[in-house]
């Protein structure tokens, strides 16, 4: 996709009319203010002014009032007599709003050794807190117990399964209760939602429609078009906007973002921006739905207009606004539009410990901004698993592969709970230093140490290792040893692999795979076609081309580009569009000679054409990453860095020059290609030539 220019200026022209102010989260500045008489206390006595002694009822009501959970379950423990039920439902009131399991047992077993009959109101209350704290075992004996239920004492179990996830176990209580209310039905049906069941969740909504007793509601007309979004069924959705409108529900605000949700993600931006424009004071969770649907559509300048008329809107952005427009950022790699948005993540202050933070050290790692990732990521208070992983994996992109792996130490001794994600960027990292022994011990850590499984990723990230360094026979055996199918990202390494090592009949037998799993990708007829011309096999470089002419598979046509004074200038291999095109060739033709008096010698294995060495030489001479650095070697001050971008893989002879030309014109050269940066200082490029 051709990148397109940022109208930067326009975009944030609303913030420079509104001036606000925050107070820094770190601020030096604490202010105690101390009370001017000491407190009464609420008992008095003679004999005895301890409230958990003297008149024990009153104490559990007041701990209960003061939310002190703890002092109210001892004094409980302390009555002589049979508490009231009111008393008890505090107590267990109090438990469930602090998801206190261990305190709402105790309580329990209060109520059974005082004698006291519970009855249904209590013990669906015992229910409910069991089940917001996740002990659905002891639920469910409780349930059994209850020699009495209500509706309400179904849902609370129905509800708890399902938030679970264990919605077979709910399904089945939900098909055995002899009464249903619209809780029942919409507990059921979002616990399919929630749980990736869309398929039963639709299932469950057609039967309640059948069934005359019910009216849906809000939520369960929310749980339905989830479901709708979730299998991009736009037919389904706009079945069930039309029972919205018979039904009146078209003016909730709930339901109009539902419906804008399903329309967007079934690709329908019309409609979904017809659903906004009709909705009457649309609050931030509508905005932030729209813009991140048409950054989800790749539609790249309408998402940021959107979010431009947005922040004219006078409603505060939050951190998913914040995270969904940095994501797309990162996506572009438009660092100075990123950048702007931290700017005003400053000024009208946001949590250092949301998601927004960490998809700012993610946003500035995929722009190759390693240094500004790091010094965002020490100022968090807290780095959850995102940052850590974002950072990692931005130091194996950035050629920093020993700095990726030190901070996975830290990660580590932080206590945050790994996933399998740390792991890719663990393994990419020791894949682009060499470190294939280290990278094998991490690979067997997974599950020997930390207790998680493999997965197709870490498997491709490993074969990656090991095919990269030669050790062909021990990839094999890994593949062989795999419990799932290798997909296509491990037989891309593979084949990736093979053209470093020149091995090619190892490569057929990938790049046989691949075709099967997918005939139209033309980066796999290409790279088999490299390592034939490697070789000098021209015979069958002229079969993969035959080959690709029978299938219809086109060569995706080498592109880079970079930003010139928030200009984005674009380049095709032999470009002489651009207005400077001249003295870019001219260019080129002086640093040329230099860099052969300096050593440089042409990688002409790799041009598809068996012609001869010097028109080999011209076609290396043009490729796009060279037009774009000789462009921005000319458009720039001396000792000014340059950032390119390409959409292909760099090629063995561009990286070579580049490195040439950062040490001739003395500048730092960042290029980024389809799978990491490269950084060109003095004649040298970070991936140390292993990439």
């Amino acid at each position: 996709m051709k990148p397109k220019p940022l109208h930067l200026r326009r975009l944030f022209r609303s913030l420079s009319l509104r001036r606000c102010r925050f107070s820094s989260p770190f601020s030096s500045q604490t202010h105690v203010t101390q009370p001017t008489n000491p407190q009464k206390p609420f008992f008095r006595s003679p004999e005895n002014n301890d409230p958990l002694t003297n008149r024990p009822g009153e104490s559990v009501d007041y701990f209960c009032q003061q939310k002190r959970l703890k002092d109210a379950v001892q004094s409980l423990e302390k009555q002589v007599h049979r508490p009231s039920a009111s008393l008890y439902a505090a107590v267990l009131q109090l438990c469930i709003e602090k998801r206190a399991l261990d305190e709402g047992k105790r309580v329990h077993s209060h109520i059974k050794g005082s004698g006291f009959a519970p009855g249904v109101f209590i013990s669906n209350k015992i229910l409910d807190l069991y089940c917001k704290c996740e002990s659905v075992s002891d639920a469910r004996k409780l349930f059994d117990e209850m020699g009495d239920r209500d509706v309400c004492s179904w849902n609370t179990l129905i509800s708890g399964y399902a938030k679970m996830g264990r919605v077979s176990e709910a399904r089945k209580l939900f098909d055995e209760m002899p009464k249903r209310d619209n809780f029942s039905w919409t507990a059921m049906i979002s616990g399919y939602v929630k749980h990736k069941s869309p398929a039963d969740a639709l299932e469950l909504y057609r039967l309640m429609q059948r069934n005359s007793n019910f009216a849906c509601n809000k939520f369960t007309i929310s749980s339905a078009l989830a479901a709708s979004a979730a299998i991009q069924s736009l037919r389904l959705g706009k079945e069930i906007h039309a029972h919205i409108t018979r039904m009146g529900l078209d003016s909730d605000a709930v339901v109009w973002s539902a419906l804008l949700d399903v329309y967007g993600k079934c690709g329908s931006l019309n409609e979904a921006k017809y659903i906004f424009d009709r909705t009457v004071g649309n609050d931030i969770v509508s905005w932030t739905t729209m813009i991140d649907r048409y950054f989800g559509d790749g539609k790249w300048e309408e998402g940021l207009s959107l979010f431009s008329d947005f922040l004219s809107s006078g409603i505060k952005p939050n951190e998913f606004t914040f995270a969904g427009v940095l994501n797309a950022c990162a996506h572009q790699t438009a660092e100075e539009l990123g950048r702007q948005v931290h700017g005003l993540m400053m000024r009208i202050g946001f949590d250092p410990s949301s998601f927004a933070a960490s998809a700012l050290v993610h946003m500035y790692t995929k722009c190759g901004s390693v240094e500004r990732a790091n010094r965002v990521f020490n100022w968090l208070p807290k780095p959850d698993l995102v940052s850590y992983t974002s950072l990692i994996n931005g130091y194996a992109q950035n050629g920093q592969p020993h700095e990726a792996l030190k901070l996975f130490d830290s990660l580590v001794k932080s206590g945050n709970k790994l996933d399998h994600v740390t792991f890719v960027g663990v393994l990419s990292a020791c894949t682009h230093a060499g470190l294939v022994d280290k990278g094998l011990e991490y690979f067997y850590s997974i599950t020997e140490k930390h207790g998680l499984s493999h997965t197709s990723d870490h498997y491709a990230c490993v074969v990656d290792l090991l095919s990269r360094s030669g050790r062909f026979k021990e990839a094999e055996d890994i593949i062989k040893k795999m419990p799932m199918k290798p997909d296509k990202f491990l037989w891309a390494s593979l084949l990736g692999g093979c053209r470093i090592h020149g091995n090619y009949e190892l490569a057929e037998r990938a790049a046989k795979s691949l075709f099967e799993i997918e005939p139209e990708n033309a980066a796999t007829y290409v790279t088999l076609a490299n390592i034939y011309a490697t070789a000098g096999k021209w015979g069958e470089v002229a079969n993969v081309r035959k080959l690709m002419d029978e299938k219809g598979v086109v060569k995706k046509p080498g592109m880079s580009w970079i930003n010139i004074k928030k200009k984005v200038h674009v380049f095709l291999v032999g470009d002489q569009s651009n207005p400077k095109s001249k003295e870019i060739f001219d260019f080129l033709g002086e640093v040329s000679k230099r860099m052969k008096e300096e050593g440089y010698v042409p990688h002409t294995d790799y041009v598809l054409h068996d012609v001869e060495e010097e028109q080999k030489e011209q076609n290396l001479f043009y490729h796009s990453e060279k037009l774009a650095v000789a462009f921005g070697v000319i458009s720039t001050p001396d000792g000014s860095s340059i950032k390119v971008f390409k959409n292909l893989r760099t090629c063995v002879d561009c990286h070579s020059a580049i490195k040439f030309i950062s040490s001739i014109v003395e500048r730092k050269i960042i290029i980024r290609d389809s799978s990491r940066f490269h950084c060109f200082e003095s004649g040298k490029c970070s991936c140390g030539d292993y990439w």
